[in-house]
């Protein structure tokens, strides 16, 4: 069997623990390879190679870095097929998805690619007489990120191509349900020229990972996840000194207004709601329809899509692609489950129900139909929580004030779209909807790498936002300088607050 181990010092290794624990292929429910379970020492090891690389790293320009940074992205295109395949082998989902991950991730490393330009900070001449004042951005030291199922590529991406090329060193844990794409991008880094030491990759228990937020040598943290783990991260790292930027839940709202162009609106439900799985952070789990008629018009396009949806093993490519695949493990299909479930018990309008769904020949792997819930109220657990998977609710309300109300009373805001003709309409709803990320007739609106990625409310915790400008400034601090050069005119000792002119 196939072992995935840590990346330490420019090499893999296995754990000592010689603990490893099964990785599974969630199309057919058989095990594809196992992950190594390191030590808590062995994470402390990866920390202390990642400071030990620091300081020369930090000193190497950042023209170089993004050289290598060039390099990278050129292997990353070479092997793209082939990280592409981890990613369905692990995770689960479709050829042209995982292929989409991998262009938005690579999307980060072209930005990275630019950090000379957005290290320049900012100079003044002359702000006093023989004085002159400017800035330094600089690197914070080792860094660390913990990413998520859900992309086990691009978020990691998010991440490391910014924090390296700002001269930071860096600490990554992977999920352990599809773990080995990351090891693998070390790989191309190390290929890429990257100094040995300045990304590591192990994997860990949750207690022997909490080192990555509480070891003085680590300065910062990135979190992707659920929002309990991202507030307990937050408070634990920000209690103990670091930078943080922490990513919790979400339950993302679409609103449709009865001047929507329904047909345009009704494929960008199905794919907003349904790619992936619904194992998104930025899905489109909640439609809510203004108007009765509004929504029965949209049950009755969408209930014959949603029984229609081609579902299968991710490996299909071309004209055989499925539009869905499994969910990523048995246990998240039992929650998934339990959700549809509940909601049915709650009083929800269960129009298409997606329980008990079986691919031919795939019988053990990890399905959830496409499921449709009509008449979904604010008080049911299908509105309030977060299900991550293809669960699909339309919630009716009577106007668009009324829509834009229930959106804004979640205690999640990441991300939110409204699908209408109405210029006027749209503009109220960008200026008013609490979320971090807006669509106008666009479903799933994750932004450019060249923008940054944040919501609002719970599903955030920390100031600054990942990739785009807010990345690098979460990866560097400010030094400010200050510079007169005497040249022999006398100076005197001043006692009262330093003026300049």
């Amino acid at each position: 069997m196939n072992i995935t181990g840590n990346f330490i010092g420019g090499k893999i290794t296995l754990s000592s623990s010689n603990e490893t624990i099964p990785v599974y292929d969630p199309a057919s429910g058989k095990v594809v390879r196992e992950l190594t379970q390191s030590t808590a020492q062995e994470v402390a090891q990866a920390i202390e190679v990642a400071h030990n690389a620091f300081p020369e790293w930090s000193r190497t320009s950042p023209l170089r870095r993004a050289r290598i940074m060039f390099n990278f992205k050129a292997l990353m295109e070479k092997h793209r097929d082939e990280l592409a395949e981890l990613i369905v082998s692990e995770h689960g989902k479709v050829w042209s998805d995982a292929l989409g991950e991998l262009t938005r991730g690579m999307e980060v490393v072209e930005f990275a690619c630019g950090i000379p330009h957005l290290l320049k900070g900012e100079y003044s001449a002359s702000v006093g007489t023989g004085v002159d004042s400017y800035s330094l951005m600089q690197p914070l030291g080792v860094v660390a990120g913990i990413t998520p199922f859900n992309f086990p590529a691009m978020v990691p991406l998010w991440m490391f191509p910014i924090a390296l090329t700002c001269g930071n060193t860096f600490v990554l844990k992977p999920p352990a349900l599809d773990p080995s794409v990351a090891v693998r991008m070390a790989e191309l880094l190390t290929e890429a020229g990257l100094p040995d030491g300045v990304f590591n990759v192990v994997h860990s228990s949750n207690e022997d990972a909490e080192q990555l937020y509480k070891d003085p040598r680590v300065q910062a943290v990135s979190f992707v996840g659920s929002s309990g783990v991202a507030e307990h991260i937050y408070k634990t790292a920000s209690a103990h000194g670091k930078r943080v930027q922490a990513f919790g839940a979400a339950k993302n709202h679409a609103i449709v207004m009865p001047d929507a162009d329904l047909d345009a609106t009704v494929n960008a439900i199905m794919g907003g709601a349904f790619g992936s799985a619904g194992e998104r952070c930025m899905a489109l789990p909640v439609v809510v329809a203004v108007g009765d008629e509004t929504a029965d018009t949209l049950i009755a396009r969408l209930t014959p899509l949603v029984k229609a949806l081609r579902v299968g093993p991710g490996m299909h490519k071309g004209s055989d692609e499925n539009e869905m695949g499994p969910v990523v493990s048995a246990a998240h299909q039992k929650k998934v489950l339990g959700y549809i479930d509940t909601g049915e018990q709650e009083g929800a309008t269960l129009v298409v129900d997606g329980r008990n769904f079986q691919v031919d020949g795939h019988a053990e792997g990890y399905y959830v139909g496409g499921t449709l819930f009509d008449n979904v109220t604010r008080d049911m657990v299908i509105w309030r929580e977060e299900i991550f998977g293809p669960v699909l609710s339309i919630m009716r309300a009577p106007d668009y004030q009324s829509a834009l109300e229930l959106v804004n009373s979640h205690e999640f805001g990441n991300g939110s779209a409204i699908f209408t003709s109405n210029g006027h309409t749209a503009r109220d709803f960008v200026q008013e909807v609490q979320a971090g990320m807006v669509g106008v007739n666009v479903p799933v609106p994750v932004p450019m790498a060249f923008h940054s990625f944040g919501g609002w409310k719970r599903s955030v915790f920390g100031a600054l936002n990942v990739h785009g400008p807010d990345g690098v400034r979460f990866y560097t601090r400010m030094k400010t300088a200050t510079t007169r050069w005497p040249s022999g005119q006398p100076i005197v000792s001043e006692f009262s607050m330093p003026t300049l002119s």
